[in-house]
């Protein structure tokens, strides 16, 4: 496809001019960005009305609307994302582990960046202007592929920040937006060997496993978010109560929501009802085993299929364990690697469950929607990683370089 091909091309270019430029002229690039995205807000706000719109005709749970809908404050939120991600230290042309070998050679590791960078998201415009702020910073150009549903308004903020990059003297190539949302424009991308680094999804389990299965560029996953909160045996239960409300129910439709309860069966008598009743109040529908079940009279009956559920709405499953060791191993055989957390007064078994529940964030007495690239310091992110190989967890600048080998010598020659 002439298209894809062509937007690759203007990236790798734009690329190598990245990787020149220093920390000062990147973050001027940003937080001009920064600037028109507030000056434009009335024009994104015109584009998104009309995705939302179309988006009710189709029937899109209000959930889902919720992560596609652009308010004056999330718009604002955006631009002070891009300025964080400016004043963030500069990774690239970090040098490290420098060492002297016996033959004089001296050896380092210099941080440099991937280069062009291609992600594959659905209806969550923010992600244009957090993809593009954490990429530019990091050197790389980006080339971005939203989802249908938020087309207008992924269009409106890429013309914003393209337009600012402009002004600035910088390349606008940096950020280009794949305006054919045909899946057949998504498969090209895919296959971009020639131009594109690595691609990274972010979206449904079904769109990271089309990803994954088809895509001959190298993959980065950002993985869907069935997150656990387990309440052990003298748990803090009015605590357990607040930090489940607000893992639930603050936003729905975010990975980082908790979507399963775990409660040991000493708590479940006293912690059913009083969080089932935060929960109902909230409209949740709950749904449980039998000994849940027990202790409310509201808790529908689960199905397997419901404890490895990511709903991305207003249901949430429980499950009542014997012992904090089966609550582990359910958790692990039904989790995402996302986010996980348990709520105990007990630190032994504190340290057990973060040292044995396998996810990128693990936590003890705290909500799961802390698990967020500028909630843990890092900027804007780009994804959740839900895998264990270059990166992990909430994908901050560092995520988005690589190495690369620097060796000076003075005449050496290898002679075996």
């Amino acid at each position: 496809m002439q298209y894809m091909e062509k937007l690759g091309g203007q990236a790798k270019q734009a690329a190598r001019i990245l990787n020149c430029l220093g920390q000062k002229e990147k973050n001027k690039g940003l937080l001009g960005a920064a600037k028109a995205l507030e000056a434009k807000a009335e024009d994104i706000l015109a584009a998104n009305k009309k995705d939302v719109a179309e988006a009710r005709e189709k029937g899109m749970k209000e959930a889902l609307i919720d992560r596609l809908k652009l308010t004056k404050e999330r718009i604002c939120s955006m631009a002070d994302g891009l300025c964080q991600v400016a004043a963030l230290p500069d990774p690239v042309g970090e040098i490290t582990a420098m060492k002297v070998r016996p033959n004089g050679l001296q050896i380092g590791e210099k941080r440099v960046p991937l280069g062009v960078v291609g992600i594959i998201y659905e209806s969550r415009p923010n992600v244009t202007s957090d993809a593009f702020a954490l990429c530019f910073k990091a050197g790389n150009a980006v080339i971005l592929r939203g989802g249908s549903d938020a087309i207008h308004s992924n269009q409106a903020i890429a013309a914003v920040i393209r337009g600012a990059l402009s002004k600035e003297g910088l390349p606008e190539d940096a950020l280009q937006l794949v305006e054919d949302t045909s899946r057949e424009a998504a498969r090209e991308l895919m296959r971009l060997n020639s131009y594109v680094d690595v691609l990274i999804p972010r979206g449904g389990a079904g769109l990271i496993r089309t990803v994954v299965e088809n895509s001959t560029v190298p993959v980065i996953e950002t993985g869907t978010g069935n997150c656990h909160i387990y309440v052990d045996n003298g748990a803090d239960i009015s605590m357990a109560a607040d930090i489940i409300e607000n893992a639930k129910t603050q936003r729905l439709g975010v990975c980082n929501a908790c979507e399963s309860l775990v409660i040991h069966k000493g708590a479940a008598e006293e912690a059913v009802p009083v969080i089932a009743a935060r929960l109902l109040e909230k409209g949740v529908e709950i749904r449980g085993d039998e000994t849940a079940r027990s202790f409310c009279s509201e808790i529908t009956e689960a199905s397997e299929e419901d404890y490895g559920a990511e709903y991305l709405d207003a249901i949430i499953s429980i499950k009542v364990a014997d012992s904090i060791e089966e609550a582990i191993e359910h958790i692990n055989r039904y989790n995402t690697g996302h986010s996980e957390a348990i709520i105990t007064n007990s630190y032994e078994n504190a340290l057990k469950f973060q040292n044995e529940v396998d996810a990128a964030a693990v936590y003890v007495n705290a909500s799961t929607r802390f698990t967020d690239g500028e909630q843990f310091g890092l900027g804007a992110e780009i994804g959740i990683s839900t895998q264990k190989l270059h990166a992990r967890g909430p994908m901050g600048l560092k995520a988005l370089t690589t190495v690369k080998y620097v060796i000076f010598g003075n005449g050496q020659i290898r002679k075996g």
